[in-house]
């Protein structure tokens, strides 16, 4: 009988404290955070101080930012004693380690790391690359290889040998990186899908990588141009870092996508369109071939049988790209992508 009365007065007690607050035990929905990973201060090559940089971004309607100077860490706490709310803008640590070899630019994010990372050096592009890797792993952070085709620098065979990497640009929004590549380079897309196709996991961010704040124009690279909407429970370091390693989010130009849901049996992406809008849905799978495409702004691949991943790249009529992470077969994300 006790035990009855003490269990029954426990779940009175947490029905009370439920009418008062407001709020239950279960767990935070998830919603859509937009960052940017890539940028650069006075602290390496910018032109605008940390707090003029988050300044920027914060009045432009990002949720988090990560300064990313050349073997420079910046302590963003002072900034988001200044800059961070909660559930509304937030700091988070990172560092571009800034390594070459034989003047070929090997530049590698750290995503919240530890402590700085001095670069490596190697005795080729991939042991560079994997050296960098392993030592960003060790301060705890997530490695993301920087604009493979900036010095057209490293190539689909360099970043097989590599282990451990899980995140690439994409797209980067420097005017000098090439991101469509040519002269017999791969575009950034096609380096993806050659990765995917070999059986590497690894997801695609989009960056503006922006050193020009105070000048705008096309031969600069400014803000704005490239970002990440990352899904995640809250507004906090370590779920957004923990979202971004198991490929909860999505890189964008400009699209903005309401959903993207995977099952056993399809692969959905939802489009939020502005009404002069048209945009095209394309599926992509091994060889980067495309295996539909859709005009729907509710856009639905259904599995066929024996895809190994299946990813969708959505364009805009504006010129616009958003590009959503691959679902490998049996279309369940893996946990990490280590």
């Amino acid at each position: 009988m006790r035990a009855g009365a003490l269990a029954l007065f426990g779940l009175l007690l947490a029905l009370s404290q439920m009418a008062v607050t407001g709020r239950s035990s279960a767990a935070p929905a998830k919603r859509w955070y937009k960052g940017n990973l890539h940028t650069h201060t006075l602290n390496s090559d910018g032109d605008s101080t940390p707090h003029e940089v988050a300044t920027w971004y914060r009045e432009h309607g990002y949720q988090f930012l990560i300064l990313s100077d050349h073997n420079y860490l910046t302590d963003p706490a002072g900034l988001n004693a200044v800059h961070a709310a909660r559930e509304q803008f937030l700091l988070i640590p990172g560092e571009e380690v800034t390594d070459s070899f034989e003047k070929k630019p090997v530049h590698i994010n750290a995503y919240n790391p530890s402590r700085l990372i001095d670069p490596q050096h190697g005795t080729s592009v991939a042991s560079t690359i994997q050296k960098n890797v392993d030592e960003i792993r060790r301060a705890a952070a997530l490695p993301s290889l920087n604009h493979p085709n900036f010095g057209w620098a490293v190539t689909v065979e360099d970043l097989l040998a590599v282990k451990g990497l899980g995140l690439f640009e994409v797209y980067n929004g420097h005017p000098a990186v090439n991101n469509e590549g040519g002269g017999g380079f791969l575009s950034l897309d096609e380096m993806w899908d050659a990765l995917l196709t070999k059986g590497q996991k690894i997801y695609g961010v989009a960056v503006d990588d922006a050193h020009h704040f105070k000048r705008m124009g096309r031969e600069l690279s400014n803000p704005g141009r490239g970002w990440v909407q990352v899904r995640a429970a809250s507004l906090s370091t370590e779920s957004i870092v923990s979202a971004i390693q198991q490929g909860d989010f999505y890189a964008s130009t400009g699209v903005k996508l309401r959903d993207i849901q995977t099952s056993e049996s399809e692969y959905r992406v939802d489009v939020d369109t502005a009404n002069w809008e048209k945009v095209t849905t394309y599926f992509i799978g091994p060889g980067g071939t495309v295996l539909a495409k859709s005009f729907d702004t509710a856009a639905v691949y259904r599995y066929k049988g024996g895809e190994r991943y299946v990813r969708a790249r959505v364009e805009s009529s504006s010129g616009a790209r958003a590009w959503t992470q691959p679902a490998f077969a049996p279309f369940t994300r893996p946990a990490s992508t280590d």
